[in-house]
């Protein structure tokens, strides 16, 4: 018997909450890196009550409907030019507004038995589809259960081992 896998947390999106416009900030805070805690003026700022929003990075901002239109399309292009067209299309897109390309995707497969998830690679486009008892490679095996939820659009997997659930509205769940 192969090992038992753990449903994760589902976060829903906030009904009101109001979308703040994204601020560059990656490249300001010098070795910042989006995964590593706030350098500790910045908490210490934020602790104090300080009028100021908290700097997000660019990393966490909404996801445009055109780009999760795309990674639907992805998944179900057939002919191997235009899914790495579309692929091509994915990958600039990542880089110039979210400043950081995911290694793939991790999204809830709707083929039927015996598929229940598949990988959406964008280093060659593949498309991977997996059966409950087979394990995937990591680093996708983390974002396995938060696609299998069906509360994600899809569960976005960067090769340092972050992983990025991405709500149906577009936004990033933060880890």
């Amino acid at each position: 018997m192969g090992p038992i896998e753990r449903p994760r947390r589902v976060v829903q999106p906030p009904a009101t909450a109001p979308v703040q416009p994204l601020q560059q900030t990656g490249t300001a805070r010098s070795g910042h890196q989006p995964w590593q805690p706030a350098p500790q003026q910045e908490r210490t700022a934020q602790r104090r009550g300080a009028t100021a929003p908290p700097l997000r990075h660019a990393l966490y901002g909404n996801r445009s409907a055109d780009l999760r239109e795309a990674l639907s399309r992805l998944d179900a292009q057939v002919d191997e030019a235009a899914r790495r067209q579309l692929a091509d299309w994915i990958r600039e897109e990542y880089e110039v507004q979210h400043t950081a390309i995911p290694v793939g995707f991790v999204t809830k497969c709707y083929l039927g038995a015996p598929f229940v998830d598949h990988i959406l690679d964008l280093a060659g486009a593949i498309v991977e589809h997996y059966a409950p008892g087979t394990p995937m490679p990591e680093p996708f095996g983390a974002g396995r259960m938060l696609a299998r939820s069906g509360s994600y659009v899809c569960v976005e997997v960067y090769g340092d081992g972050l992983v990025l659930p991405v709500l149906p509205d577009g936004s990033v769940v933060q880890p």
